[in-house]
């Protein structure tokens, strides 16, 4: 049924239920996965030429922010491939092919673009659970996905803790 399988992580928590729900459904399909981090300079505080802070705008502050904000690129890119090369190990053994890419910028677009050009039959990801003002503003990655990616999207939802049935 689903021979590629792109899986959208994050270093949240709920991206070990992710990768674990990606791996059985990987197995079960003998399908290909292709593991995904992409580092959002909002979510992360990083100033860029794309997307920049505030703080970066007033001159006496600029150079010492732009260094700030450079080491804290450069931890959150060793964070993330760490994570990517460690979630790799682990798909490997489990007996299933798998890659990683890691890519910079709104992880909506580069998960729906990673999506089309790995030619993926499902995309797997999960949720913050952003809800009210701060949906508002900052958006929904996976309500982005779910209406623009180029296939199917498995949408995890991490069991809140402590909950009562």
């Amino acid at each position: 049924m689903f021979q590629r399988i792109l899986v959208a992580l994050d270093r949240a928590e709920t991206n070990q239920s992710v990768f674990e729900k990606a791996i059985e459904l990987a197995k079960t399909n003998q399908a290909k996965v292709m593991l995904l981090h992409a580092i959002s300079p909002i979510d992360e505080g990083i100033s860029t030429p794309m997307y920049p802070m505030v703080d970066s705008l007033y001159p006496i502050q600029h150079e010492a922010f732009m260094r700030s904000s450079a080491q804290l690129f450069s931890q959150a890119e060793t964070a993330g491939l760490d994570m990517l090369r460690a979630k790799d190990a682990r798909a490997l053994t489990s007996g299933v092919c798998c890659e990683f890419t890691q890519h910079v910028g709104d992880p909506g677009d580069i998960i729906c673009t990673i999506a089309k050009t790995w030619n993926a039959d499902l995309v797997v990801m999960g949720r913050r659970g952003r809800s009210g003002l701060s949906e508002f503003l900052l958006g929904s990655v996976s309500n982005y996905v779910m209406h623009h990616a180029p296939c199917s999207v498995l949408i995890v939802q991490e069991a809140l803790v402590g909950a009562t049935i």
